[in-house]
């Protein structure tokens, strides 16, 4: 299977895939990596010299963290972080590597957010990194009940199709993995069939009014096609930096910061522990 296989409606007309030599571009992941290095050694120091009685304002709702196509919780782990510092409670999504059945993923996703709700007795905020933010975009449709507001990071939901050609040949891996019976890998039905179709159709569902929408895209992105992200439905927002850099980048965190924080932050509690 290659990318011109794939279903015909994953990259509708007016969207393509980003040339060959785009992913040149994706080299800015280092000086993003850079930034937040630097940013988080500042951070620490300022947090050791703060009274504990100055600690930012406990945001209310919880944060859930869905990382993106091939990447696991941990790829979000430095966001996690940062928000944390700022007051947000964060969430893993439970996933080691986003690599199955998009549907499966989807309600894997949709029972996360259930136990969460439960414990916290509040709608959850969704950030999503690529694939993530599509997920998220499409439980957020279904469960509004659950989600208060997602951010969606080079989220090509409106063509998952036009994506960079090496990522199209990671897709055709795990395909061939599935046919010779490895398990909870990428069906060619998610990239072609029934479950391609109705995942995308989840992707783009009718979001509630009441469901908070920010989607941040990046003119820089080397993997997907920046257009495919800028979702009619949302509030966009465009940021310079690479497509894997969004998850770290600190110009990017600083984004979905002001994103999930609501008009007026609630004190709930101090907390200075590690990711839930």
């Amino acid at each position: 299977m290659t990318q011109r296989t794939m279903a015909a409606f994953l990259t509708p007309e007016g969207f393509s895939q980003p040339s060959v030599g785009a992913v040149l571009r994706e080299g800015s992941v280092l000086t993003e990596a850079g930034r937040y290095a630097v940013q988080a050694l500042g951070a620490r120091g300022a947090r050791r010299r703060t009274p504990y009685g100055s600690l930012p304002v406990r945001v209310a709702e919880p944060v859930l963290l869905v990382p993106g196509f091939l990447a696991g919780d941990s790829s979000l782990g430095p966001m996690s972080r940062s928000l944390r510092h700022q007051g947000f409670r964060t969430y893993r999504a439970d996933i080691r590597a986003n690599v199955g059945c998009t549907l499966a993923a989807a309600t894997q996703l949709e029972q996360r957010l259930e136990e969460i709700t439960q414990r916290r007795g509040s709608r959850v905020r969704i950030v999503g990194h690529s694939l993530g933010g599509m997920l998220a975009r499409g439980v957020a449709a279904r469960r509004p009940d659950l989600v208060a507001g997602i951010v969606t990071m080079g989220s090509p939901m409106l063509a998952p199709g036009a994506h960079h050609s090496s990522l199209a040949r990671s897709v055709d891996l795990l395909v061939r993995l599935n046919r010779a019976g490895v398990r909870n890998v990428m069906a060619e039905d998610c990239v072609a069939g029934n479950c391609a179709l109705e995942s995308f159709t989840q992707a783009r569902a009718t979001l509630p009014g009441d469901v908070d929408f920010t989607a941040i895209y990046s003119r820089r992105d080397g993997i997907v096609d920046w257009r495919a992200c800028i979702d009619p439905a949302a509030r966009a927002v465009e940021v310079r930096s690479s497509h894997v850099g969004m998850a770290f980048d600190p110009a990017v965190i600083a984004v979905v910061s002001a994103a999930l924080r609501p008009v007026a932050a609630s004190v709930v509690e101090v907390d200075r522990g590690e990711i839930a």
